[in-house]
Order: structure tokens, then C-alpha cells, then sequence
């Protein structure tokens, strides 16, 4: 990540599982702080009730009113520890279904990278050798004295190829444990030389295999049809005499196996008359090193790339034909969403409470419900679309939360509604790419239907309804 994306300084990132563990730190130092201050106030009401046992009827109001205080203070307890107990269990649970997600998305985008990794086939462009004379000067020492001589010495020089009519045939098949792709090449290509010198009629021409073959077959070149020999093993260098001014064709053909990637590398010589038609006969295939091909045509077999250079031209990358691979994408979404899941829980409980009675039955029964669909998705999103797999589970999860209204409809659409709000929008809006436009919708529906709830009775509860 780059210093500019990582956020404003000091503000605590609950995507981080470090903080996240800080966040459920100080959660339970003040759970505890709280349990603490029930119990002193329990102590305390009853030293207030030893000290007014004189005054039998001042002891009874102040006792009726304190005991109900104190025993709804004690039901809010219940819950709140409830609460807690599932956040930190579902934090943990959710912690660990991030993580291992994480490696499956790595060990996928590895398993990816490994079908196309591997050495590449890369065509160096021939050359035409030829040694001549030069003179140079150096000085030396004879007698005590500094001499300047004058003499001459062989250099290499090339000829420019005054054509290449170029065409290589690529097949694709997986290696035998099917995890790599092997390209299997049938190269054929023409070159044209004219001697444009006066005094030079003895040159070398050097065609080298395509670097990094495993298989190298039928390799041989010919000229006007004769094939010429080499010298020694591994020498690639071919003797021809031409004559000033005199012009020839040579051609190199061969078949090879190697990586998932072929390219022509004009070696930094100028290229004038040049043509270059590769014929990739797989799908998935592109051009690489983004020099655009002249022309590009598809068929049922696959994809036939040609470069045409007509003038000079000089091509710095190699350029050629790889396979191309779908791009992973959206990596790291879940793991994001399961690292926010103890968040939105808190938010759906909350919206819960504030709109229909909750018992403690209720509660566990919702929190494994919530966290349930959370593992239902994880591993659901390693088969389909993780959008998709979670509309199939809100349905599941609005269908079962209607059951919190019991045999009062108002109560049920009421859990409905708060389920839409604070949990099904939420975690859609984590997993697709306009995070921020769907949580806010989640919030301002959360918001209008807490003010219709309360402010303009959406529905009245009947005194049974109201126990927890």
C-alpha cells in the first residue's frame, strides 16, 4: 500500500485485526468497569436499607423504588454480557474465516501465476557478420622513448537485413501435471541480403535458436533452397560469400518447445521490409510487449497477429504472442467484510432493541443466525459470485427473522425491516465496488424507519408483548 492510501494518521482502522483486538481490549476493561459499579450499587442499597430499619415506612418506598431500578439495571446486564459473548466469539470466528479466505485468494492467484510463469521462447533476429580491417594507433616505449605507431586491426561488423518475411505457428498444451502451459513452435522465416559494400564479399550469418527452448528440432537453415552447414555443435554461424552488390535469400526453419510466451527481439537493428505473422492456434492468446500489431484477425482456431514494417523502423521490446489469463479481481473483499461483521452484528442488534422486545432466547438465536450466514458466504463465494451467494442468504435470513415477531405481523415486518437496515445492505455494500453509496442508503434507512418506529407509531405493542 502506498503512504498516500493509508489513511488519516491516529484514526483507529478497524479493518486491521491488531486494532481490532485493542477495540475488544478496552471493550471488556469496560464491561468489567461496569459489572463492578452494578455490584457497588447493589452494596450500596443495601447499607441504605440497614440504615432506614427504624423508619419501616420510609424503608419500603425507598426500597420498592430502588429494587425495580436496580433489577432493570441487572436484565440490561444479562444482555449486554450476551452481547459481548457473541461479538467476541464471532470476531474470533470471522478472524480466522478472514484469514484462511486470504490464503485461498493467494494460493489461487499463485496457481494462476504458475500456468504462465516459466522461461519464454524470445526469436534474437539474425545478423550478417563480416570482419574488416581498420586502422588504429597506439603508443610504446622503445629505447626510453614514447613511439605513436600506426597499424591495423580486424573489428566485426554487420550488414543490415534488407528484408524479413517471418511466419511462426504456436500451439498451447498443459504439461503433465496440468498446472503449466507449453508452447510448441513451427518457425519459418525468410531473409533477404544485399551486399552494398565494394570490397567485402565473405560473411557469416548468424542465426541463433530461439533463447530458452527445451526442445529445439529440425533446426536448419537454407539458401536458394541448399542448406548449409555448420561448423561446429552449437555454432550457429553459417559462412556465405556475396558478392558487391549482389543480392540473396536465406531461410531458417525450425521447431521448438518452451514457455508460455513468444517474442521477436530485433536486437536493437533496424528493421526495413519487415513482416511478422504469428499464428496463435488457442484462445486466450494476445500481443506482448504492447507494440500493436498491423493487423489482427480471430477465427474458431484462434488468433493470427501480423506486424508490418515497411520503412525503418526500430523496435526496442520484443514483441510476440503470450497467453493471456482472466484478471482476479475484488481480492480482499471478504476478508474485509468478515474483519467488519462483529460491526454490523452490533449495529442489526441495536436497530433490534430500539424496535421490537428482545429476550435473551431471541438474541442468541439471532447472533448465531447472523454469524451462521457468515460462514454460509465464505465458503459459498469459493463457487459462485459472493453478490449473488449473499441474495440467496438474505432470503434465507429475512425469511427466519420474521420469526421474531411471533404471531404479530407489525412485530415481524418491524424485524424485517431492521434486518434490510442493519444487516443484509450493510454486507452487500462491503462487497461490491460502491461500498460507500450502499452503506449510506443502509444508514439513512436505518434512521427513517427508527423516526417512523418512534416518532409517528408505526405499531403498539400489547402489554404481553412488552416482557422480555
Amino acid at each position: 500500500m502506498s503512504e498516500s492510501a493509508q489513511g488519516i494518521p491516529g484514526l483507529p482502522d478497524l479493518t486491521h485485526p491488531t486494532e481490532l483486538i485493542q477495540f475488544g481490549t478496552h471493550l471488556l476493561k469496560a464491561s468489567l468497569l461496569l459489572v463492578f459499579l452494578v455490584v457497588a450499587l447493589g452494596i450500596a442499597i443495601a447499607l441504605l436499607s440497614f440504615a432506614l430499619r427504624r423508619n419501616q415506612q420510609q424503608q419500603e418506598i425507598f426500597i420498592g423504588e430502588w429494587a425495580v431500578s436496580y433489577s432493570q439495571l441487572l436484565r440490561g446486564l444479562q444482555h449486554l454480557t450476551l452481547v459481548l459473548i457473541l461479538v467476541v466469539g464471532g470476531f474470533f470466528l470471522c478472524s480466522t474465516l478472514s484469514n484462511r479466505y486470504h490464503h485461498w485468494e493467494q494460493a489461487k492467484v499463485a496457481q494462476v501465476a504458475e500456468s504462465v510463469a516459466g522461461e519464454k521462447l524470445e526469436q534474437i533476429a539474425p545478423q550478417i557478420r563480416y570482419v574488416t580491417e581498420e586502422p588504429y594507433t597506439y603508443t610504446t616505449q622503445v629505447n626510453n622513448k614514447i613511439v605513436k605507431i600506426n597499424d591495423k586491426q580486424k573489428v566485426s561488423r554487420f550488414l543490415t537485413l534488407s528484408g524479413s518475411q517471418i511466419q511462426v505457428k504456436i500451439d498451447q498444451s498443459p504439461d503433465i501435471q496440468g498446472r503449466r502451459a507449453i508452447y510448441k513452435i513451427d518457425y519459418t522465416a525468410d531473409y533477404k541480403i544485399v551486399n552494398q559494400l565494394k570490397d567485402i564479399n565473405s560473411f557469416f550469418f548468424e542465426a541463433p535458436p530461439p533463447v530458452g527452448y527445451s526442445l529445439l528440432q529440425s533446426y536448419k537453415v537454407e539458401r536458394n533452397g541448399t542448406r548449409l552447414q555448420q561448423r561446429n555443435p552449437g555454432d550457429y554461424g553459417f559462412p556465405l560469400q556475396l558478392q558487391p552488390g549482389e543480392e540473396t535469400s536465406l531461410r531458417v526453419t525450425y521447431k521448438a518447445q518452451g514457455g508460455p510466451r513468444w517474442v521477436y527481439n530485433s536486437n536493437g537493428q533496424l528493421l526495413s521490409n519487415f513482416r511478422l505473422r504469428a499464428i496463435a492456434n488457442f484462445a486466450g492468446a494476445d500481443f506482448a510487449s504492447g507494440i500493436i500489431p498491423s493487423e489482427i484477425k480471430n477465427d474458431r482456431q484462434g488468433t493470427q497477429f501480423t506486424w508490418v514494417f515497411d520503412d525503418n523502423v526500430s523496435v526496442k521490446n520484443p514483441f510476440g504472442v503470450y497467453t493471456y489469463t482472466n484478471p482476479i479481481r475484488h481480492t480482499g473483499v471478504l476478508p474485509r467484510l468478515l474483519l467488519l461483521a462483529p460491526t454490523i452484528f452490533l449495529w442489526w442488534i441495536l436497530l433490534l432493541y430500539l424496535s421490537l422486545p428482545m429476550n435473551l432466547r431471541n438474541l442468541a438465536i439471532a447472533g448465531s443466525i447472523f454469524f451462521a450466514c457468515l460462514l454460509t458466504l465464505t465458503y459459498l463465494s469459493r463457487f459462485i459470485n459472493p453478490q449473488f451467494a449473499w441474495t440467496l442468504i438474505s432470503l434465507i435470513l429475512l425469511a427466519l427473522t420474521w420469526g421474531l415477531g411471533s404471531k404479530n405481523r407489525s412485530v415481524s415486518l418491524a424485524a424485517v425491516i431492521c434486518t434490510i437496515a442493519g444487516a443484509v445492505l450493510p454486507v452487500f455494500g462491503l462487497l461490491v465496488s460502491f461500498s460507500g453509496l450502499t452503506l449510506s442508503l443502509a444508514g439513512l434507512l436505518s434512521a427513517i424507519w427508527l423516526a417512523v418506529r418512534h416518532w409517528y407509531g408505526f405499531y403498539t405493542l400489547q402489554p404481553q408483548d412488552r416482557k422480555h
